[in-house]
């Protein structure tokens, strides 16, 4: 019985998921449909993307980075900007999920070795907003970016008009709010910094190799199937330990909630009301939809109903703001702090909160500008 409750508590967003997912199949049974809501390019990435992370968190990367950014800024408050301009800059380039995927099992690390973990929260709070924040602020970014600025064939001045003030004006909170972390002065136990090479010394190169297929992956260079059978064959052959290192379930809470999201999508009653509410309001259905739907498919959704790819744009990346599936990017950095000894029900206040003030400024932003 204490197993069961143990593994609810530790997996609480993957049997919501998989219960909005039983529950809607009432309303759109199961067809071939189902087998469109499934985002396969995402679901490839994202394990592919967590076995490299994993393996080079195994190999001790991670932590030799750590200490040595530790080394460069003597700070928590250092840090802690550092590492929050990081995700917001980098981003805007390789995907808010890929950023989240890359700096939070650096940042616990980090935290763990410089016996700040206290600050985990927070400092992982804010790198999630500025990973969203960020991403928001390229077509690139992100995959919403991606499909408005070509489904409604934008221009880049179009594009940077609508998005760059409510970018700027996050960066500028966001960087506010990392200074109220403190100022302590943190250092680490000096060890060897050498990355651990196991049996094999040629593993720290292999993951560097995936990792620059990833990221051409990601970029659509190379197509992500090649990637997972590449990334297969090599773990298989030298590393295959790292595979149980994965988090599974995070995946299984994809799975579960594009099934939830995409029949939600076709209960012909949410259907017409979005559709009727949608013109002219814009920015606001895109921020509430999000919320419910998560940013992605709200704009694949309700891009059907207006033309106005402007103001959509605005509400559904502002409107990654908010809950914890308002963006899934949000959902990697909570699946990872699952894993360590920490409130997660104090995560979710403080993400909560902190992702309303957030959006709570934006809109105030659009309601005044």
């Amino acid at each position: 019985m204490n197993r069961v409750i143990d593994f609810v508590k530790k997996e609480i967003v993957l049997i919501i998921s998989f219960v909005l997912a039983i529950i809607s199949m009432f309303f759109v049974p199961p067809s071939e449909r189902y087998i469109d809501y499934i985002d396969r390019r995402t679901l490839g990435l994202l394990f592919c993307l967590m076995t490299i992370m994993a393996g080079l968190n195994r190999l001790g990367l991670f932590k030799l980075l750590a200490e040595k950014l530790v080394h460069k800024v003597h700070t928590i408050r250092g840090v802690t900007v550092t590492l929050v301009l990081l995700c917001f800059f980098i981003s805007m380039i390789i995907t808010n999920d890929v950023t989240l995927i890359t700096f939070v099992p650096f940042t616990i690390i980090l935290l763990e070795i410089s016996h700040q973990k206290s600050k985990l929260i927070y400092i992982v709070t804010l790198e999630t907003i500025s990973a969203n924040i960020g991403s928001m602020t390229t077509p690139i970014g992100n995959p919403q970016n991606l499909y408005l600025f070509s489904n409604y064939n934008m221009n880049i001045d179009e594009f940077i008009i609508a998005i760059i003030p409510y970018s700027m004006l996050s960066l500028v909170l966001l960087v506010v709010l990392s200074l109220f972390v403190g100022n302590e002065s943190i250092t680490v136990e000096k060890e060897l910094n050498r990355v651990k090479g196991s049996k094999n010394s040629f593993l720290p190169i292999m993951y560097g190799i995936l990792f620059i297929l990833a990221l051409f992956s990601v970029f659509k260079i190379l197509d992500y199937r090649v990637l997972l059978g590449v990334l297969l064959i090599a773990i298989l052959s030298l590393d295959r330990i790292t595979l149980i290192k994965v988090d599974y379930s995070l995946i299984f809470t994809f799975v579960f909630l594009f099934i939830f999201i995409g029949n939600l999508g076709n209960i012909e009653y949410i259907h017409n009301f979005l559709q009727g509410i949608i013109i002219g309001n814009e920015v606001w259905v895109g921020v509430l939809s999000s919320q419910i739907f998560s940013n992605v498919p709200a704009s694949i959704l309700l891009s059907k109903f207006t033309d106005n790819g402007s103001a959509l744009l605005i509400g559904v990346n502002i409107g990654g703001l908010g809950t914890l599936i308002a963006s899934m990017a949000s959902l990697i950095s909570f699946k990872f702090l699952q894993n360590e000894n920490i409130k997660i029900s104090r995560y979710i206040i403080v993400f909560t909160f902190m992702n309303l003030v957030f959006l709570g400024i934006n809109l105030l932003w659009y309601v005044l500008v």
